[in-house]
């Protein structure tokens, strides 16, 4: 049939686009995409305007969002504060778009005001990125263990045995089971 446009098969056409998302991630830095738990968990998409430290982003609202379940070195006062920031900007740059999600089991804010959530950019779940990266460890406020504890505390395990971040760069950092915080000399 002459002048008759045939439609791709959308098997063929699944396939390729699947291998072309898996293989876009690929490389030294890739982070494992992960999505929330349970389809249930409440979430809302926000756009980034400034990143102010390892774990706290400034919305174009002016809300601002703590990484919630992590903590990360602090900006001037501890060692890889500086880095810890540079990795969360490499992460969700400014003017990125990201998801927010609320852990119910958790506050939904802390005591300065900041909305506590899970960050989600381009598939990829930042708290546990960061963790991953040795850029923050977790935390378990008042031990309170969210939906991702899990994946936190595996992802700092494998951070610290392979040196990562500020395993590898702050001599005597240890990990707090107890609570799942790095402590040590700043």
């Amino acid at each position: 049939m002459l002048g008759v446009r045939r439609q791709p098969r959308r098997p063929l056409l699944l396939v390729a686009t699947a291998l072309a998302l898996l293989t876009a991630g690929c490389g030294a830095h890739a982070e494992p995409a992960t999505t929330p738990p349970a389809a249930s968990l409440p979430s809302a998409v926000a756009k980034v305007d400034y990143v102010n430290d390892g774990d706290t982003l400034t919305l174009s609202t002016g809300k601002r969002v703590r990484l919630v379940q992590i903590d990360a070195p602090e900006l001037y006062d501890d060692c890889y504060g500086k880095a810890a920031r540079a990795a969360l900007r490499r992460l969700v740059p400014n003017g990125s778009s990201v998801v927010l999600i609320r852990d119910p089991a958790l506050d939904a804010t802390d005591k300065y005001g900041r909305i506590l959530r899970y960050v989600l950019s381009r598939g990829v779940n930042v708290n546990e990125a960061l963790v991953r990266r040795g850029a923050a460890s977790p935390y378990f406020f008042r031990g309170e263990r969210g939906v991702y504890a899990g994946a936190l505390l595996d992802a700092a395990h494998a951070a610290r045995a392979a040196k990562r971040g500020f395993w590898g760069s702050c001599p005597g950092a240890r990990l707090d089971t107890g609570i799942g915080s790095i402590t040590g000399p700043a």
